[in-house]
């Protein structure tokens, strides 16, 4: 007879389920469709803080907010800026 019990894997841990989609002093930028009529950069915030439940509190900007909320985020925009400016 076989013990299955004992290869039960363990749920893991809550760090390791979230999934790290920000970091803090990061560039978020909401989508258009949440706020119409601003630009990108008014529309574009830094992260104070990402919660244990993924979700972020921004600078100069009142409440939590999720992943879905903003625009992916392209690690190369800021980098291509730069680049252009030179």
């Amino acid at each position: 007879m076989r013990r299955w019990l004992n290869k039960r894997k363990k749920a893991p841990e809550l760090s390791e389920s979230v999934n790290v989609w920000a970091r803090p002093e990061m560039k978020v930028t909401f989508r258009a469709e949440i706020m119409p009529g601003r630009e990108r950069e008014e529309r574009t915030f830094r992260i104070k803080e990402v919660l244990p439940n993924g979700r972020i509190k921004l600078y100069d900007f009142i409440g939590e907010h999720r992943q879905g909320a903003f625009e992916p985020i392209n690690f190369l925009r800021e980098r291509a800026a730069r680049s252009q400016k030179e």
